[in-house]
């Protein structure tokens, strides 16, 4: 199913070098608000030294948002060192395709990772991507991302119950 992701983490930093080797995936796309930076503007926690280790390891990034505040966006890339596209329009092509070229490899060989089914998970899965869906940060979202968060959850039990897992993660 389209809404449904490859992978369902706690978070981003939960990704290992081993996930990526299984799936041939060479690049991530990563999301901004609620999957790299708390409400505050707060970076995840490690997520630094994650994107780095895994950079060492050939692992190539950049950062799809939908913000349209560029600036934040930018902040987030520069303190990853990699690069940024703002107001990517996920679910929508264009701006993962951009990211894509950025990234100079096959779109199966590339991971979305973000926090929300309809923007994340859809837009990867659309671009022929490996999409990976995290567990948002907080509770606090903007008021269309709060409308959609109870459409999205019981998405990801049904997911959670085909699949046959009891837990809400992987881990």
């Amino acid at each position: 199913m389209i809404a449904y992701p490859k992978i369902y983490l706690e978070k981003a930093t939960d990704i290992t070098e081993k996930m990526l080797i299984e799936n041939n995936i060479k690049g991530i796309i990563l999301d901004v608000d609620n999957t790299l930076i708390y409400y505050n503007k707060t970076l995840l926690e490690n997520v630094d030294v994650w994107c780095k280790v895994l950079q060492q390891k050939g692992i190539k990034f950049c950062i799809v948002s939908n913000s349209n505040k560029k600036d934040k966006v930018k902040m987030v890339a520069n303190k990853l060192d990699v690069p940024y596209i703002s107001f990517g329009m996920k679910p929508l092509k264009r701006g993962l395709n951009k990211a894509q070229k950025i990234l100079g490899l096959k779109n199966e060989e590339i991971a979305v990772v973000g926090d929300q089914i309809f923007t994340d998970v859809i837009g990867a899965n659309r671009n022929k991507m490996f999409s990976i869906l995290v567990k948002p940060l907080e509770t606090k979202d903007i008021l269309i991302t709060r409308i959609k968060r109870p459409l999205e959850e019981a998405i990801i039990h049904k997911y959670l119950k085909q699949r046959g897992e009891k837990e809400n993660v992987h881990k």
